[in-house]
């Protein structure tokens, strides 16, 4: 019998620990050349930009994840979806970091702790009928995996990078039914029983119930609508780019690649919520060698910012929609 090795507080305390003082390292070690930096008028409004293309990316991410419902089968009703993914969203920053998902699994279940089960169904549910919890396990976990594929892919725009630009593309042949399947299966069947013995799960799955990915080709549609989402987010971040006067250090290229890598690690690295900390060291570590290493901190802070107030101003907006849809349903 062989003995697990276990980390006191478990691996994801760790890798938040390694990844705050890493960058409060980074901040002790350029404090002074970031209080240096100062941006003008223009400077800000690339700032505000930011935003605006950061929240435009949300709504496209929402989309994206209706695409997903489509490509497995249901029939989303996408206002709906896209309101559901917006409001749960900021719940990613919440300790733990799956609360977003928790949220959206129990909705598409038909659960709801804000309105009654024939309220939910008829005028805020993201499909016409409720999901089984394997369903709804299903397409949960598939949004974010094909985003984390997506953004791979986009790491090749940085050249060849000592092979690591054709490493990533190893993702989108895994995507092939013949592995994904089995893999997306393995998965689901993990954070299944995970979330069942949270209580984030209704019943349970079936003999009778098809494999989650049975009859389906590649996944085409969600896959372009998650890169038009990535392609989005970096849109946000070359506006902080822009904001420090940073572009002139590195192709547009290499910043892409840069960002992907990081916003990847960001997503699937069990670290802080969110990806707060993860997201800022992977981009410092991997653009250090190239871009000037304050500068670089202030466009990663500043990004997480606007990023965050995207995610606020989505939330809080898709929270008054929701608040109206169910007035008029009282009505």
């Amino acid at each position: 019998m062989t003995a697990r090795f276990a980390l006191p507080g478990g691996l994801r305390r760790w890798i938040t620990l390694a990844s705050a003082g890493f960058l409060l390292a980074a901040l002790l070690g350029h404090g002074r050349q970031l209080l240096a930096l100062q941006l003008d008028g223009q400077g800000w409004l690339w700032l505000l930009l930011g935003v605006g293309v950061s929240l435009l990316s949300l709504v496209v991410n929402g989309l994206a994840w209706g695409i997903v419902l489509r490509w497995l089968g249901h029939r989303p009703r996408w206002a709906a979806v896209v309101l559901l993914f917006l409001s749960s969203n900021v719940r990613k920053y919440l300790p733990g970091g799956i609360w977003h998902l928790a949220q959206r699994l129990r909705c598409l279940q038909g659960i709801s702790a804000e309105a009654s089960p024939q309220e939910e169904v008829s005028s805020m549910a993201p499909l016409p009928q409720p999901l089984s919890g394997r369903e709804a396990a299903v397409a949960v976990l598939l949004e974010p995996l094909l985003a984390a594929v997506a953004a791979l892919a986009l790491v090749p725009m940085g050249g060849w990078q000592g092979g690591l630009g054709l490493l990533a593309l190893v993702p989108l042949v895994a995507l092939l039914p013949r592995w994904f399947a089995p893999l997306l299966e393995r998965l689901q069947r993990h954070r299944t029983q995970q979330w069942a013995q949270w209580g984030l799960l209704q019943g349970e799955a079936t003999a009778a119930e098809p494999p989650p990915l049975q009859g389906r080709g590649y996944p085409w549609p969600p896959l372009l609508a998650e890169l038009a989402f990535l392609l989005l987010r970096f849109g946000g971040f070359a506006c902080c780019v822009q904001a420090f006067d940073l572009a002139y250090s590195l192709g547009w290229g290499g910043w892409l690649a840069g960002f992907a890598l990081a916003w990847t690690a960001g997503l699937v690295v069990p670290g802080a919520p969110g990806g707060l900390g993860v997201f800022e060291t992977v981009l410092l570590l991997r653009l250090t060698a190239v871009v000037p290493e304050a500068p670089l901190l202030a466009v990663a802070i500043s990004y997480r910012l606007v990023s965050a107030a995207a995610d606020l101003l989505a939330a809080a907006t898709a929270r008054r929609d929701l608040a109206v849809i169910r007035n008029r349903a009282y009505c």
